[in-house]
């Protein structure tokens, strides 16, 4: 089984020889494997079966002052390109014949926090409550010009996934009502995930927080996915038991308590449990919730591999 087989089998609840891993580190963390176990490639030490693959996308560029004020902006939201074409075709046809791992394309900030970026958070949010016309109607644009540019690359046959992102929670609940969510936000996203399934392609999305309302929605929206799954945020073994038949998940150990402050010992046991726990019946990626911290100790970040890469549950 190739490491792309072992992936897709595993969002697919299949059985497979081990849970396979993506992990993260911050680049202080890259630095910190670097000099303190003289790892020269920390991409390559870390071996996930995931790939990251980098392909044009678009950002805000130049907005009128008007965009930073209160009051509803009324200058064109001007944007800007990135990335180059020219190449794209060929580079992922020579990285499949170097790898056979999964082939993800990473596009966080993708929506809701596209709004935001644009507006700043507050100014946003009180748009989405004062002017819902506006907001609806700047959601839209921003998924207009999504859509154009995912099928530039979707096309591609060495692509399997796509991440969008947008943080729809806080830390203890949701950043707007369901309903809101349901009006404003879930349409966009619709249209996204139907034209990345269109092309074959796996959809994951990533949305920190306490998002546990929206789970229901987003499996019957054909979410495949679902990252970073905080247990700070959300019961990892109610969601394994309530969800985890249709959807799969991404993440789930602890980056705020075990990864800095537990031992090696304890990341060792809790990535085990979280690991069996979450893999059971398949539909798991082995993952920290987010990002492996700067201020985590090396020999906790050694025992976190360590557990990443040997047969497990599944």
């Amino acid at each position: 089984m190739t490491r792309r087989e072992l992936v897709k089998a595993a969002i697919q609840h299949r059985e497979t020889p081990r849970v396979p891993y993506a992990i993260d580190l911050t680049p202080e963390a890259c630095d910190l494997v670097r000099t303190k176990l003289g790892v020269a490639n920390v991409d390559a030490w870390l071996d996930n079966d995931v790939q990251d693959i980098g392909v044009p996308w678009w950002g805000w560029h130049d907005l009128g002052p008007d965009w930073a004020g209160m009051a509803t902006p009324t200058s064109p939201p001007t944007v800007i390109g990135a990335g180059s074409y020219e190449h794209l075709a060929d580079h992922l046809k020579a990285a499949r014949d170097r790898s056979d791992k999964y082939f993800l394309v990473r596009l966080y900030s993708s929506h809701f926090e596209k709004a935001y970026f644009a507006r700043g958070f507050e100014h946003f949010l009180a748009d989405m409550a004062a002017d819902p016309p506006f907001a609806r109607k700047f959601l839209s644009t921003i998924i207009e010009k999504n859509l154009v540019m995912l099928e530039n690359f979707l096309h591609l046959p060495e692509i399997d996934g796509v991440l969008l992102g947008s943080d729809w929670g806080s830390q203890h609940g949701l950043l707007m009502s369901p309903a809101v969510w349901l009006d404003m936000i879930r349409p966009g996203e619709q249209k996204e995930y139907d034209l990345v399934h269109a092309y074959g392609k796996d959809v994951w999305v990533h949305s920190c927080g306490h998002i546990e309302p929206l789970i229901p929605h987003l499996i019957e929206m054909g979410l495949d996915v679902l990252n970073p799954v905080q247990p700070e945020a959300m019961d990892i073994a109610r969601l394994k038991r309530d969800f985890g038949d249709r959807l799969t998940f991404w993440g789930a150990l602890s980056t705020q308590q075990t990864l800095p402050f537990g031992t090696p010992d304890k990341v060792r046991s809790e990535a085990r449990r979280v690991r069996d726990l979450m893999s059971r019946g398949g539909g798991y990626i082995f993952s920290p919730a987010q990002s492996v911290q700067g201020d985590v100790p090396v020999e906790n970040i050694v025992a976190l591999i360590e557990v990443a890469k040997e047969p497990g549950s599944a």
